[in-house]
């Protein structure tokens, strides 16, 4: 029995380029308009070092104009604009699969074949769960540094006032002032959603390409199970859970991703001595990326290896906002379901 092998289907480099390319064309963050591509972390990935400044200007202070007059000895005196800086960490990720030649030629088909068409959903996801742990992070030193003004907290209220709805987000865009318009999506639970679909608040509708997606009052909807959903006293009461849904603005978090510089971004290892010389295929899948939200600089308070991990993203000590708050395009609301 002929078997097709991994490496008569990839041709590694061109692989890498595909994961690449759909990862950018297909999650949900980036068809939301959430996550934009950043051309800036592109390059820099492909540079060395763990980390990189994006240096930007602040917007001009909203002083009042001067009152001109005829008076020649009457000199005016210029404002100044101060110039910030974000600082983005990278991340080298590895993932790979195996598969022993002799259970596919049992099977009748190749594992690894298999595998390869899930990688790019495999990514997809990664990128997703390194974003949310990367706004939990974002809340966390929020809360400890900012006097939580990106935030509104409804779970103290009594009875319905304490649920997610429409009203509720409305009200967690309040910090945001004038920008309020700006808001485009907002992601959330399942169990959120399934209360929100449950009340006719969702509803589907196509991009301009034909594609159809979901919103919840206007606003692009990303479900992901995620975000955070925390047990504040008895498991199998669903009221007793606290849920933190997140509203954006467009271009709310940049982000960029690239194969590595240096090592191969797809590569198949053969191990023709593995099951006694039936042999073992392995596919690796390397990935640089870099996911920043808007207004941060990332702090390096507390990362143990070469790249932060999903739980390392989470914590307050390795993030610190450098911007005003009407200029970060986020809000945060902790509701009951």
């Amino acid at each position: 029995m002929a078997v097709v092998q991994i490496l008569d289907v990839i041709v590694p480099a061109e692989f890498t380029d595909y994961i690449v390319q759909n990862t950018f064309e297909r999650t949900a963050l980036v068809m939301s308009g959430v996550a934009a591509r950043n051309a800036v972390i592109e390059q820099q990935l492909q540079a060395g070092a763990d980390s990189f400044s994006v240096p930007f200007w602040n917007d001009l202070a909203n002083d009042e104009a001067n009152v001109t007059n005829d008076n020649p000895a009457s000199f005016s005196t210029p404002k100044k604009i101060n110039a910030a800086k974000q600082q983005v960490r990278k991340s080298f990720l590895h993932q790979s699969w195996s598969a022993m030649n002799l259970a596919s030629e049992l099977a009748g088909s190749n594992a690894l074949v298999r595998v390869q068409g899930r990688v790019t959903s495999y990514w997809d996801r990664q990128i997703q769960r390194r974003l949310i742990a990367s706004l939990e992070g974002i809340l966390a030193d929020n809360i400890a540094s900012d006097d939580e003004d990106l935030v509104l907290d409804i779970t103290g209220e009594a009875g319905d006032a304490a649920k997610f709805s429409a009203s509720a987000v409305i009200d967690a865009t309040e910090s945001l002032g004038d920008n309020l318009s700006a808001v485009s999506a907002i992601a959330m639970h399942s169990d959120i959603y399934r209360t929100a679909l449950k009340n006719d608040l969702i509803a589907t509708i196509q991009d301009s390409a034909g594609r159809p997606f979901q919103t919840f009052r206007g606003l692009a909807v990303v479900v992901d199970d995620g975000l955070p959903k925390e047990d504040v006293s008895d498991p199998e009461d669903p009221a007793d859970y606290n849920y933190t849904s997140v509203l954006f603005g467009p271009g709310a978090v940049g982000w960029g991703m690239s194969s590595p510089r240096v090592a191969e971004g797809t590569e198949v290892e053969n191990i023709p001595s593995a099951g006694n010389g039936a042999g073992q295929q392995i596919l690796h899948s390397r990935l640089n990326l870099a996911i920043h939200p808007a207004g941060f600089k990332w702090d390096d308070g507390s990362v143990a290896g070469e790249s932060p991990t999903i739980a390392e993203l989470k914590l307050a000590a390795n993030w610190s906002r450098v911007v005003e708050r009407k200029a970060v395009p986020l809000a945060f609301l902790v509701s009951k379901n």
